[in-house]
């Protein structure tokens, strides 16, 4: 602690400074630029000019490393934002995709229901695809409707684009439906307006190729006519699994041979079996019962 003498010495030592800086401040202010303060000023200001530009310079690198440590915190902050939202679109565009897609597989069930020739007489049930054979053929698929739906083995299955195939196996959930590129299938069809019958079944090798064997020839059949399903009855009581109608593929071309009495024709199928997410399963109608709305 000080005492009340020393404080006084200080108090008066510091009005001295105020008074001599006010009046320095106002004979400055009152003379002319050639005055003896605006000389010093400009002495002083030639001497320590070295020495300021110098300290900056020095701390200039200083100075850099604040200023980029401040802007790249900031820049972390903007791209942390900018990836959040990124993600954040992402993943309402994926919904949003999803969601359309859907409608539109949905959609196609009815706009099918729809065309001319398509079998009536069914309770068609929708299913979800929730597994695929493991192969390239993708010669099977599971979907989430069983018995407990009116499912059973032997009936027909549709996309909203045409046939895909056929109920083998069944459980009270669950159904395993075996696709018409499976080299077991065999579906009897018709080519459309040519009225040629024949055996639709996979190419070896290809999938994609549906080709419709033991076609005889004669019939006037053209590359974009339409195959649908003909809903052949060999016999009493042998009665083919799909009904008159369901539209199968498009003609893609027509192999003629000279040495044989029957023409191939290749196929290009309406149903999209690879990317299909949705089924229809052709149950048999029940009196008064009506087509189940799907449901996503």
């Amino acid at each position: 602690m000080y005492d009340r003498k020393t404080i006084r010495r200080r108090r008066g030592v510091l009005a001295v400074f105020v008074v001599a800086s006010v009046a320095l401040i106002t004979v400055w202010f009152g003379e002319p630029v050639t005055g003896t303060l605006h000389v010093l000023q400009r002495g002083a200001q030639e001497v320590l000019s070295p020495i300021q530009s110098g300290a900056s310079r020095a701390l200039k690198p200083l100075r850099d490393a604040i200023g980029w440590t401040g802007d790249t915190l900031s820049a972390k902050g903007d791209n942390d934002r900018l990836r959040a939202e990124v993600g954040r679109l992402r993943r309402e565009l994926a919904t949003t995709q999803t969601a359309r897609r859907d409608v539109e597989q949905l959609s196609g069930f009815a706009e099918i229901a729809r065309a001319d020739g398509f079998p009536q007489g069914t309770a068609p049930v929708t299913a979800r695809v929730i597994a695929r054979s493991p192969t390239v053929w993708w010669s099977s698929v599971q979907v989430n409707k069983g018995s407990s739906d009116g499912l059973e083995v032997d009936q027909p299955v549709i996309t909203g684009d045409g046939l895909a195939g056929k109920v083998t196996a069944v459980t009270g959930g669950t159904a395993t439906v075996t696709l018409i590129t499976d080299e077991r299938s065999s579906v009897s069809a018709q080519v459309m307006p040519a009225g040629a019958d024949g055996i639709v079944r996979p190419k070896v090798g290809d999938p994609d190729d549906l080709l419709l064997d033991f076609v005889e020839k004669g019939g006037r059949i053209k590359s974009g006519q339409t195959v649908v399903t003909s809903g052949f009855t060999a016999s009493p009581g042998l009665e083919s699994l799909f009904p008159r109608g369901i539209p199968v593929g498009r003609v893609k071309k027509v192999d003629r041979s000279e040495l044989d009495i029957y023409q191939t024709v290749h196929i290009d199928p309406f149903a999209e079996l690879k990317r299909m997410d949705f089924v229809q399963v052709l149950t048999a109608a029940r009196p008064g019962a009506r087509a189940e709305v799907p449901s996503q």
